[in-house]
């Protein structure tokens, strides 16, 4: 049997099977591929991207549909391909070793390893032939292959640098907290968001240069801020308030179907990246409606809902999770599914025409490539209620136009982590926006991943699709589902929700805890595939694990009143907290854990759940900013663990009473809704 084939046709992945009929022969990331380098002695060269990758395209029919790239490929490589969604703790590793190199990372990875997977050089996007600067792919190919056979010694120098840089990012810092405050003073808190102001665009938003990715765990964090500094700091405010209403006009939103981009190419919201992916809309929702619940703003509101219609609409599969993107490219070409031409919008909407271009910046010479991306960022103000309603209605018919163009590709593969963003996403608006539709979407996709995507024995799979899960579950997928649940939990008041989020967090605990220094390795201890365990707490275009367990930890404590959950949010912090020193940016979803902990309020609300005095005291309490709100509806002569601050408290002269606790004490109950003041 030879294994000199494309062995990609074997796969689910989207991404994988893209590549199934390239003349490269593909291994799968594994054990076998790496033995078949080991028995031939050839050089690894690794690929990575995934399904909606624009450049991951652009390489692939340059080199990798090329023969005669491909020949050179396979004689002098073992290629493995890997899509970057279903292995994100290998894509994570060789990240680093590139970031390690100098280069600033990015898909398509290509990175060449020794034959027991050890990194040694790479890059990024490599063309063929020889353009914009760069060397030809197959002169590299060359050039590395010669570099392996005839300078070893450079090559183990090389090999040995990057290790010994991966291994030392991986090891344990923590940090001995003293005395009998809080570990961390708020006020540094107050003082990094600060510092993140200073770095934004206060006329357009964001980060001050191009290209803009939303990052919402970085504008929460200016968010918490302004609301634990009593709403005194405006920059805080405004520079949250200016990012969102600059992206939900912006040409990053698709205002005919719903849903953000991955990020902007420029600097004021315009030319997207336009692949979508769970994982940002599922951040957008949650930060647009934490500020929607302080401003009211009507333009949150309406992007909330057709986000969260979106996901309901086109990225629910069939099994009830959540589908992972859809691609930036249709028809090979980059955005040509979502941009118009003049023309098109004039035969389309005829006397309605000069109204929609005017307020969608539609001119005849297009604003992006002879184009039009549909925006509003040039006349951002709402108009009046009849002005939106005739806007609906004319997205309404180009949208039915756009829906039978050839549709960007989708990758219905279900992610485990991206879910659990989802989930919670849409269980919080849907609890703050009365709608129960969202709700139950949310509840079919917890019960897909807990019921489909676990093991015998509770493991998580990180994957699903096409019928079969695949590879282990890594600690982000342990941590956001675990999040979920407890949101679930507080949405419902069903306490099965919070067992489950609690039977995840005792895996992480048996499976990937660093038992010398604290915190969580991204892979379990059973991962055999791997030449490292890493272990950080940097937020990429998701949360951080390792931050998002320092928020779920804290409210496991203040629903239990169990000192020891408290005990692990604070070595949680202290395995990370040295970092800090270095760079503060990655490290949002650590801090905003952090401020969770120091602030939680749990309020605890007694009385029939179905009942109308109950259900006021609800919506006073979801009509409010409060992001360190932990809320509990109990039915009367329902019991509070022991330790619980509100534990023996119940209804007031017979009518549902509402109790704000915060450090294990609870104030006088609240009848009136009214009155609610946290």
């Amino acid at each position: 049997m030879t294994n000199s084939r494309n062995r990609l046709n074997e796969e689910t992945s989207p991404y994988l099977l893209q590549h199934a009929d390239n003349p490269v022969h593909w291994w799968p990331w594994g054990d076998a591929a790496l033995a078949e380098a080991q028995r031939t002695n050839r050089p690894i060269l690794l690929s990575v991207g995934y399904a909606a990758c624009h450049w991951c395209h652009v390489m692939a029919h340059e080199s990798f549909e090329a023969p005669e790239v491909a020949a050179v490929m396979n004689e002098l490589f073992v290629n493995i391909k890997v899509d970057r969604e279903e292995r994100p703790d290998i894509d994570g590793i060789y990240m680093q070793a590139l970031q390690v190199l100098g280069e600033q990372g990015g898909w398509p990875l290509t990175m060449f390893c020794t034959p027991a997977g050890e990194p040694f050089w790479g890059g990024t996007y490599f063309p063929y032939p020889a353009r914009y600067g760069r060397p030809s792919f197959v002169d590299i190919l060359h050039g590395v292959s010669k570099a392996f056979q005839e300078k070893a010694t450079e090559v183990e120098q090389n090999r040995q640098g990057l290790l010994t840089a991966l291994k030392r990012r991986a090891e344990s810092q923590a940090v001995q907290f003293k005395g009998d405050g809080p570990p961390l003073p708020l006020e540094m808190l107050d003082q990094i968001a600060r510092r993140i102001a200073e770095a934004c665009d206060s006329e357009w938003g964001g980060l001050k240069q191009a290209p803009k990715f939303p990052s919402p765990y970085m504008f929460e964090t200016l968010w918490r801020a302004w609301l634990r500094g009593g709403r005194r700091e405006a920059a805080l405010f405004d520079i949250v308030t200016v990012t969102l209403d600059r992206m939900c006009q912006g040409g990053i939103y698709d205002h005919l179907g719903g849903g953000f981009a991955r990020y902007s190419t420029d600097a004021e919201w315009l030319v997207p990246h336009f692949e979508k992916m769970l994982y940002d809309n599922a951040q957008l929702i949650d930060l647009l409606t934490l500020v929607w619940q302080e401003t009211r703003s009507p333009l949150y509101a309406r992007r909330i809902a057709e986000t969260c219609d979106w996901t309901l609409r086109e990225m629910t599969t069939a099994s009830g999770g959540f589908a992972a993107t859809y691609d930036a490219d249709s028809e090979g070409v980059e955005g040509k599914f979502y941009v118009w031409d003049d023309a098109e919008i004039e035969a389309i909407l005829g006397a309605d025409a000069a109204f929609f271009k005017q307020a969608y910046d539609v001119t005849p010479g297009g604003n992006w490539e002879h184009h039009t991306i549909l925006h509003r960022n040039r006349r951002p103000q709402l108009l009046d209620e009849a002005g939106e309603q005739r806007l609906e209605i004319l997205r309404g018919k180009l949208k039915m136009v756009r829906d039978k163009r050839v549709w960007p590709g989708w990758d219905d593969k279900v992610l485990a982590d991206w879910n659990g963003l989802m989930i919670a996403a849409l269980a919080n608006a849907a609890i703050v926006f009365e709608r129960d539709d969202w709700l139950a979407a949310a509840r079919r996709a917890w019960r897909f991943v807990m019921d489909d995507m676990r093991d015998g024995e509770g493991r998580l799979f990180h994957a699903a699709r096409a019928g079969k899960r695949q590879h282990r579950g890594t600690l982000d997928d342990y941590t956001a589902m675990a999040r979920a649940g407890l949101v679930l939990f507080e949405v419902t008041g069903e306490t099965f929700f919070l067992d489950e989020a609690k039977a995840l967090v005792s895996v992480l605990d048996r499976h990937f805890a660093d038992t010398e220094g604290g915190g969580y390795f991204i892979t379990a201890d059973d991962a055999s595939d791997l030449i490292l365990r890493a272990r950080h707490c940097h937020d990429n275009a998701a949360p951080s694990g390792n931050g998002m367990l320092l928020g779920v930890f804290a409210r496991l404590w203040a629903l239990s009143g169990d000192s020891a959950w408290r005990d692990k949010a604070e070595r949680q912090l202290a395995a990370f907290a040295a970092e800090l020193e270095k760079n503060f940016f990655p490290l949002m979803t650590l801090l905003n854990g952090y401020d969770l902990l120091q602030g939680a309020t749990e309020i605890v609300i007694v009385g029939d759940p179905a009942a109308r005095e109950t259900r006021a005291l609800h919506r006073a309490v979801q009509g409010r900013s409060l992001p360190n709100k932990i809320v509990r509806v109990l039915a009367p002569g329902s019991a509070l663990p022991p330790g619980h601050p509100a534990a023996g408290k119940g209804l007031v002269d017979g009518r549902p009473a509402l109790y704000v606790c915060h450090d294990m004490a609870c104030r006088p109950p609240i009848t009136d809704a009214a009155a609610f003041d946290p």
